[in-house]
């Protein structure tokens, strides 16, 4: 790969996150609708614009894949290394997307170390990458890592290790959705429910505890078994269900960074064709 395309593949993540954040109703999430709201305005603007923070920090990581060639220790160290550096900037830039880089910088180094993979073979690079620990990173435990301790949820690091499984599911939610005729706003909302009605969520862990990661399950599972979010029945429940997590102050925020993870995977065909015009 080029350093353009590894350019490409940044611009191609970041877009796929700023894709989510503009998908509305989202339970629990900020969506364009905040921007109407004085009281979580900068929250959503902040977040749409510290997304573009994290262009060179991606760039960066899909570089030093495609010049090591392999799923090393010492490429997990480097990406941790770049991780972290970015996680400055965009902290300059207004904060947030700490696990949208972590997911998406697995993911863009894994297109990157094998540039013909597409869909779940993605996100089995991601994994050998994900695999080595990161000697270089700091002792101290997250909030994620003690929570994850706490009550044996995969966090994560343990998404990761496993090789993405709700990015995967998230794929394949995307394809029925389309298959049945949904239009795409509605099939990345079907995708977003399908991952939060499975995924332990450690931050709704963290603030719910485990009987509120269950109740957010059990309403994104009550959404889709009324039909998904294109039929009426199905928008109600959405509706009910965002007016039920806002009430409570709940965000299932890593369901958010995996279905951006998925359309980032789920738009590289597209990505590649348009570097190789480029070229």
């Amino acid at each position: 790969m080029s350093s353009r395309e590894d350019e490409t593949l940044a611009q191609a993540a970041v877009a796929a996150l700023t894709w989510q954040l503009e998908l509305a109703p989202k339970p629990g999430l900020p969506d364009p609708r905040d921007l109407g709201a004085r009281t979580t305005r900068q929250d959503h603007c902040s977040l749409r614009w510290s997304a573009k923070a994290l262009t060179p920090g991606l760039a960066a990581m899909a570089a030093a894949a495609r010049r090591t060639g392999h799923p090393t220790p010492e490429l997990r160290a480097e990406l941790g290394a770049i991780g972290r550096s970015t996680e400055h900037s965009v902290a300059l830039a207004g904060g947030g997307h700490r696990g949208a880089l972590w997911a998406l910088g697995l993911l863009v180094a894994g297109a990157a170390l094998n540039p013909r993979a597409r869909g779940n073979d993605v996100a089995a690079s991601a994994k050998r990458i994900a695999a080595h620990a990161d000697r270089r990173a700091p002792r101290r435990p997250s909030r994620g890592s003690s929570v994850s301790a706490k009550y044996g949820a995969a966090g994560a690091r343990g998404e990761a290790r496993a090789g993405f499984p709700h990015v995967r599911r998230a794929l394949d939610a995307l394809a029925a959705a389309r298959t049945a005729g949904a239009p795409e706003p509605y099939a990345r909302l079907d995708a977003l429910l399908t991952v939060m009605s499975t995924l332990q969520d450690t931050e709704l862990l963290y603030t719910a505890g485990p009987l509120g990661l269950r109740h957010v399950q059990a309403g994104a599972r009550g959404v889709l078994e009324a039909g998904g979010t294109f039929t009426e029945a199905g928008r109600d429940a959405l509706y009910a269900f965002d007016d039920d997590l806002h009430a409570r102050a709940w965000s299932p925020r890593g369901s958010g960074v995996l279905l951006a993870g998925a359309l980032f995977v789920d738009s590289l065909p597209v990505v590649v064709a348009s570097s190789v015009r480029a070229a």
